[in-house]
């Protein structure tokens, strides 16, 4: 005889009914603690005299990401969601999804190709390497695994969970004025990550796993640094400079053709431009 099943606790049944203010309410959570846990990690940080160095990478991005995937982590088991995030995805995407996905790794290679290696030195690559990893780990699950999730189960049409995702991804980042950096800076970023969210849900969607779009950021925030802070000589190094443009321009596109909700048919291509 089978055990009986164990009711779900309060704390299962709250997040269990998604929407998106507990998208929001956790985003914010986790926004707190991770400042919060980062604080503790100042006595290193007042002895770092060379913030671009490999050790101040690691202060300033590896462990602190290290710490907010920690707490992601121990959330998503705390709700049973593991399997639910990595496993395959419950709507499938279409054919032109692979733009974003086309979009995004086409500049960061080009990023990674106008690097002055020599300069940035192997320690340096390979901490930002690192710090990448972990930042498309925490940020996707975060806000295109746990948010897409909580507005999935809330019953949103998908082109709502795609803009929520992104915005929430885009108010993240907004933090960065708590760090002293320019407002005008600032503003460009917010437009920037929520295209990239957009990008990152597309990516989401066609390859019907998380991994996709953890992948692809993990390649985008170490592209950035390195090739801002070590660009190589010569005019392809322009053209990989115009990345950020082209993430927004392709998001005002795409963004226009997303469609359907889990749980219905999907209508076919044709029909989507139609709609």
């Amino acid at each position: 005889m089978s055990a009986p099943a164990t009711a779900p606790t309060f704390w299962k049944r709250f997040w269990e009914k998604g929407g998106w203010w507990r998208a929001l309410l956790l985003t914010a959570v986790y926004f707190i603690l991770f400042q919060l846990l980062s604080l503790l990690l100042t006595p290193l940080a007042v002895q770092i005299e060379e913030p671009a160095s490999a050790a101040g990478i690691a202060v300033f991005y590896v462990l602190p990401e290290l710490l907010g995937a920690i707490v992601l982590t121990a959330f998503t088991l705390s709700v049973g969601w593991w399997r639910q995030l990595f496993a395959r995805q419950p709507i499938t995407g279409r054919g032109w999804m692979w733009i974003a996905i086309v979009v995004v790794l086409l500049f960061n290679i080009l990023r990674f190709a106008t690097i002055d290696y020599g300069k940035a030195g192997f320690d340096v690559v390979l901490t930002w390497l690192l710090a990448g990893l972990l930042i498309g780990f925490t940020e996707e699950v975060l806000t295109r695994g746990l948010v897409v999730n909580l507005m999935r189960k809330a019953g949103y049409r998908e082109i709502v969970v795609a803009v929520i995702s992104a915005t929430l991804f885009a108010a993240l980042h907004a933090g960065n004025l708590l760090n002293g950096q320019p407002l005008l800076a600032t503003a460009f970023q917010i437009v920037y990550t929520f295209a990239f969210g957009i990008l990152m849900y597309l990516a989401l969607r066609v390859t019907g796993t998380i991994i996709a779009p953890i992948l692809l950021h993990a390649s985008t925030d170490p592209s950035i640094f390195l090739q801002t802070a070590y660009p190589a000589e010569g005019a392809l190094t322009g053209i990989a400079g115009l990345g950020n443009i082209a993430v927004i321009a392709a998001a005002a596109v795409l963004i226009f053709f997303i469609r359907g909700r889990v749980g219905e048919a999907q209508p076919s291509f044709s029909e989507e431009r139609s709609a």
